[in-house]
């Protein structure tokens, strides 16, 4: 005895069961990406960073030996004039010191890690590098001169 429609209602369910897990599937990665990574700076186009978050941010505040120590705004001149004009506000970059007595045997140094870019005026064609404005600790600050009088600095972007 056979009963007429059986298979094709079982055909059915299963596809009905399989366009209901797609939808679900759908609906789950498109939550997933609208909540985008947690902790993520914003770029500068006023959207959302996407990829890995930020693992360590540097702060701008930080208490040590039970005193406050707050960002200063620091001008360094870089000296590659064309490095500076990829740089904007909100930027990270570490700072480089290369070559002169400043580095000891003309060796490369980290001066400052994680600064901040708080300005980027603008670079004339008849200047020797250029200058930008960076957020750091005062102490940070005071290295940053004193580098940049004895040696030629240079960034590189986080």
């Amino acid at each position: 005895m056979r009963v007429s429609g059986v298979r094709a209602r079982l055909r059915r369910l299963a596809r009905c069961r399989r366009r209901a897990l797609a939808a679900g599937l759908a609906v789950t990665a498109a939550a997933l990406v609208a909540a985008g990574p947690r902790g993520a700076e914003p770029v500068p186009d006023g959207g959302r960073a996407r990829g890995h978050p930020v693992t360590e941010p540097v702060r701008e505040e930080r208490r040590v030996a039970r005193r406050t120590v707050t960002a200063v705004s620091a001008p360094v001149r870089i000296a590659d004039g064309a490095t500076v004009r990829l740089l904007r506000p909100g930027d990270r970059v570490d700072v480089i010191a290369a070559g002169g007595p400043a580095t000891g045997d003309g060796d490369a140094r980290v001066i400052a890690r994680g600064a901040r870019v708080t300005e980027v005026p603008t670079v004339s064609a008849a200047e020797t590098g250029a200058l930008v404005v960076l957020s750091v600790p005062r102490a940070t600050a005071a290295r940053l001169a004193g580098a940049g009088v004895a040696s030629r600095l240079a960034v590189v972007l986080w």
